[in-house]
């Protein structure tokens, strides 16, 4: 073997552990960061635990004895062929076939495995195991009586980056302002909402620190959320824990005094190269755009979180909206595979995902989706027996009916209203979710060359949904079942899903628009999570400038009222300081929460038009409309690099990296060949 061979076999090596378990890990830490008012707050689900011993093993035939190096992330052991050898971190294997097993013993952090040399080295061809009794080999042959996965790696491809050792990065920044609002008291603004480590230099004596998202609330030191204590004592120049914050109030002890205010900004890094874009003919919705891209990215870190503010943990109905924000803005696969894994959690299922019932049907989805825009089939076999063991578990909490109700553990959220509506009984939203997950199920199956039922079960329980709810009077799903009698409330909830998830025909759409969609007597949305969906139907019924309407009105209104990043509830009709209450607290609320974000995804998906028709973009459309718009132009980030469209009244421009594309606008398909720009005039 040649020098330049030898050191490119040795750049393979990198970390491995057990599928999920850093997702496990990590996610632990992320969730148990929150603080209310000092107080450490941990998340009131189940949180699993990593497997403390993995057994790693992979069959190697040497042309020549190989010297390799092993270390790991715990205490290990080495077994050549079944025998074991005396502890070492150096080992030369004779030439031959080898069977190499080590099981890796961590208690704190997840056992991982790099072993570098000429030829072996760990990456995820290796198998992994919890229990030290099956192995099935690539080819699907068991050996043995347990199970076996392939190991999981990411990035961590050098010996002194173990997976323990992941972080985000950090940035200093500065103030832009500061007032003396007292003899001890001092007001620091950071010019919008953002994130990280405050730091206060040469520190003497006792601080106290108040946050805000807003000026009142860092000023309100009663009743803001988070806040700290600072001893010069303990020695502190960056703050051991991280906030989000606009404003930062110090109020010094007698005999107190520091230097100086800073902050460490914390952000995950982006590919700025391979991000989408959006500008157009309305300064507005420029504006909004931007402003949605700077919440996601605040709310994109390890996984992808709710509110930087206060919850600061994963929820999946919050989630499966940031992975569709995501394929139009930064196409971050790796921190969507993450939050899926971290949400999943382990066998036996015990609750449902962050104990919400619709939240474990949008998990489903969200794998559909996700191998939709990758074409990612390992990370749908990866998860495929966490679905069906999730699945057998709301199967088993189905009523006589063979529909989902909640049970008394269950949490019904469907979303934050303003109105008397009930969540007992038998919801006709949750029956649509549960319909579209028995779907991806058997979508995935068949994906997998797996036989199942689940297609029959999802019809089964599209019949069911249309009898029961379905009037033809009303032209509307009704809300629920109560007591074993129908509850006639009509609201918007199962309704526009009813048309996003293909519960409804073209004729029953056309009636939802009308009697409910569009209907100023129907309660109204009053979040920026269902609006996210409300819209979406709108745009899939061609209702395009009533969405760029509400967009100005509801998003926009939220930029008139001061806001730098978008909020978890808008009700235009409250003013002032009502506008940071929620949860009965003057400060609950989240000015920067992820599904406020939801413009990020209505503009690429329904004014850019972009959308892959066969999975990871191998053929898509662009179906490009300006609303009211005079032009815009925009790039869609792709697995094959980005799509570009360009639009005014007079013409359409695409450019596209890769894939097979097809423009349409009004009656019109035109191929769109990779690499080449196509225009249209109109």
């Amino acid at each position: 073997m040649s020098k330049s061979k030898t050191m490119q076999e040795r750049n393979k090596a990198t970390w491995i552990w057990y599928p999920g378990d850093f997702e496990v890990w990590l996610g632990n830490i992320f969730n148990n960061r929150r603080t209310e008012r000092g107080a450490m707050f941990p998340p009131f689900w189940k949180q699993d635990s990593h497997y403390v011993t993995v057994e790693f093993s992979k069959t190697f035939h040497l042309e020549k004895e190989e010297t390799i190096n092993i270390d790991c992330e715990g205490q290990f052991n080495f077994a050549i062929d079944g025998k074991l050898q005396f502890p070492a971190h150096t080992y030369t294997i004779p030439a031959g076939e080898h069977r190499l097993n080590l099981k890796v013993w961590n208690q704190a952090t997840p056992p991982a495995l790099y072993i570098e040399g000429d030829t072996i080295h760990t990456d995820s061809s290796w198998m992994a195991t919890y229990e030290d009794k099956l192995w099935i080999d690539e080819n699907g042959i068991a050996h043995g009586s347990g199970i076996y996965v392939p190991a999981a790696s990411w990035h961590f491809n050098s010996l002194d980056t173990p997976p323990s050792c992941f972080h985000l990065e950090r940035e200093e920044r500065r103030p832009v302002c500061c007032h003396a609002m007292s003899t001890y008291g001092m007001l620091y603004d950071f010019g919008r909402e953002t994130f990280g480590y405050l730091k206060v230099k040469d520190l003497r004596g006792t601080i106290h620190v108040y946050y805000g998202e807003s000026r009142e609330e860092a000023l309100d030191k009663e009743h803001c959320e988070t806040l700290d204590r600072l001893e010069s004592e303990t020695a502190w120049d960056c703050i051991a824990n991280s906030k989000a914050f606009r404003y930062v109030y110090i109020e010094k002890e007698k005999g107190a005094d520091y230097s100086e205010v800073l902050m460490d900004y914390e952000y995950a890094p982006q590919d700025l190269t391979h991000s989408g874009s959006f500008k157009c003919s309305d300064d507005l919705l420029n504006k909004i755009w931007e402003v949605g891209a700077y919440t996601m990215d605040l709310t994109t870190r390890e996984f992808f979180m709710d509110g930087i503010k206060r919850d600061r943990w994963t929820w999946s109905g919050d989630a499966i909206q940031s992975y569709l924000m995501n394929y139009y803005l930064r196409f971050d696969t790796e921190c969507v595979k993450r939050t899926i894994r971290q949400l999943r959690g382990k066998d036996p299922v015990t609750a449902h995902v962050n104990t919400i019932m619709d939240y474990t049907f949008y998990w489903f989805k969200s794998i559909l989706d996700y191998y939709q825009y990758t074409a990612d089939i390992n990370f749908v076999r990866e998860m495929w027996p966490r679905m069906v063991t999730l699945m057998d578990y709301v199967e088993s909490r189905l009523n006589e009916d063979g529909m989902a109700e909640g049970q008394p553990d269950d949490w019904i959220f469907v979303d934050w209203v303003d109105f008397p509506m009930h969540k007992r009984g038998t919801l006709c939203f949750e029956q649509i979710l549960l319909m579209k997950a028995m779907e991806t199920m058997a979508v995935c199956s068949k994906l997998l060359g797996l036989k199942s039922d689940y297609r029959v079960k999802s019809e089964e329980l599209r019949n069911k949904i249309k009898q029961t709810f379905w009037s033809y009077e009303q032209k509307a799903y009704y809300h629920a079942i109560e007591d074993g009698k129908i509850n006639k409330q009509i609201t918007k909830f199962p309704n526009m899903f009813a048309i996003l998830y293909g519960l409804a025909y073209e004729e029953e759409r056309r009636e939802i628009m009308q009697s409910v969609m569009l209907n100023p007597a129907i309660d109204p949305i009053t979040t920026p999570y269902m609006r996210f969906y409300e819209l979406e139907a709108l745009c899939k019924m061609g209702y395009h400038k009533d969405v760029l309407k509400e967009m100005r009105d509801y998003w926009g209104g939220m930029l008139r009222e001061g806001a730098t990043s978008f909020w978890e509830k808008y009700n235009p009709e409250e003013k002032g300081t009502q506008h940071l209450a929620m949860y009965g607290r003057p400060y609950g609320k989240s000015l920067c929460h992820a599904w406020g974000a939801s413009p990020i995804y209505l503009i690429g998906r329904y004014f850019l038009g972009v959308e892959p028709t066969q999975p990871g973009y191998e053929e898509y459309f662009v179906k490009p409309t300006l609303g009211d718009l005079e032009w815009m132009e925009g790039d869609v980030p792709t697995p094959f690099g980005k799509i570009h469209i360009t639009m005014s009244q007079k013409e359409v421009t695409v450019y596209s990296d890769g894939g097979h594309g097809t423009l349409i606008v009004g009656d019109h398909h035109i191929n769109i060949p990779a690499k080449q720009e196509i225009k249209m005039s109109l």
